[in-house]
C-alpha cells in the first residue's frame, strides 16, 4: 500500500511531463511542431531526436524511442491544446456510429491487439491515431497512452487487456481503480 508521500496524485509522471512539454512547445514553436509531425515516419524520425535526447530518451532502443515519437507526432498532427481523458479503446469505438458494436471498430481493435512488439504496435497505431483525431472531438489521454505504449514492451498482455476493457466498457469499480493508478 503506497504511503501518502508516494501517492500518484502527488507526483507527475515522466509521461505527463513529456506530454505537457510537447503540447506547450508545439503551440509556441511551429518549427518544432513540424519536426514532431514527422517523428512517426522512419525516414524523418531523426529530426525529432534532438528533442527526445534532451528529454533523456534512449534513442538506440526502439522500444523506448518509438512510443515517444509516435505520441509526439500524433499530438503535433492533432494540434492538441491539452491532454484529454479519452482512452484508446473508447476512442476507437467512438470513431464509428455503432461504437463497440461496429465491425470496423472491432477490426481496428483486433489489429492493435494482434501486435507482438513495440515497433509493430507503433506502426499500426499511426493510422488509428489519425482516424481518432479526424472523428473523435474529445482529445486522447496522451499521458496514459504513452505509459501504456512504454509498458507494452514489459507486459503486452496487460496493456492489451486494458485496451479491450476500454473498448467494450468498464465496470464502475474498475474505472475508479484505473483512474487512481494512472
Amino acid at each position: 500500500m503506497p504511503t501518502d508521500n508516494h501517492a500518484p496524485s502527488q507526483t507527475v509522471s515522466r509521461e505527463a511531463k513529456f506530454v505537457a512539454f510537447v503540447l506547450t512547445r508545439t503551440q509556441k514553436d511551429k518549427g518544432m511542431a513540424a519536426k514532431l509531425r514527422r517523428a512517426d515516419n522512419p525516414a524523418t524520425e531523426y529530426q525529432s531526436w534532438e528533442f527526445l535526447a534532451g528529454f533523456g530518451i534512449d534513442l538506440e532502443k526502439s522500444h523506448e524511442r518509438l512510443p515517444f515519437t509516435t505520441l509526439a507526432a500524433a499530438m503535433a498532427k492533432a494540434k492538441a491544446a491539452a491532454n484529454g481523458n479519452m482512452r484508446l479503446g473508447q476512442a476507437i469505438a467512438q470513431c464509428y456510429s455503432d461504437g463497440a458494436q461496429s465491425d470496423q471498430a472491432k477490426a481496428k481493435l483486433r489489429r492493435v491487439l494482434a501486435c507482438d512488439d513495440v515497433p509493430e504496435l507503433c506502426r499500426v497505431l499511426r493510422p488509428v491515431l489519425t482516424l481518432i483525431d479526424s472523428r473523435v472531438p474529445q482529445p486522447l489521454d496522451y499521458s496514459r497512452l504513452l505509459g501504456q505504449l512504454r509498458g507494452f514492451y514489459w507486459d503486452a498482455q496487460k496493456i492489451k487487456a486494458q485496451w479491450a476493457q476500454e473498448f467494450y466498457g468498464q465496470r464502475p469499480e474498475e474505472s475508479t481503480e484505473q483512474g487512481a493508478s494512472v
